[in-house]
């Protein structure tokens, strides 16, 4: 059974920090490149960051870029993102996606979200 298991989200102050978690199993976790979206009341659903099968190749929205990282650990099959010098406009639900990273592989998997709030 594919599960994405999202944690670490909360209330934070402006500029503050939070650290997200996305567990993986039931599919072959370095197949797939793994990314972070989210989504505000009223938006559409955005892409934040993503990260290669290897870890090596990441790429992120101009609004977050020299404040959030991506990373992956490999034997842990779990993806982080590290927000700092938060903002309220990162105030969102944040989700995990995993998708091919090549042809043959299958699936497009998403975990349930995690709700964060940026306000003093």
């Amino acid at each position: 059974q594919v599960q994405l298991v999202e944690s670490g989200g909360g209330l934070v102050q402006p500029g503050g920090s939070l650290r997200l978690s996305c567990a993986a199993s039931g599919f072959t976790f370095s197949q797939y490149v793994m990314k972070w979206y989210r989504q505000a009341p009223g938006k559409e659903r955005e892409l934040v960051a993503l990260i290669g099968i290897t870890g090596g190749s990441t790429n992120y929205r101009d609004s977050v870029k020299g404040r959030f990282t991506i990373s992956r650990d490999i034997t842990e099959n779990t993806v982080y993102l590290q927000m700092n010098s938060l903002k309220p406009e990162d105030t969102a639900v944040y989700y995990c996606n995993a998708a091919p990273a090549r042809l043959g592989v299958f699936g497009n998997f998403w975990g349930q979200g995690t709700q964060v709030t940026v306000s003093s």
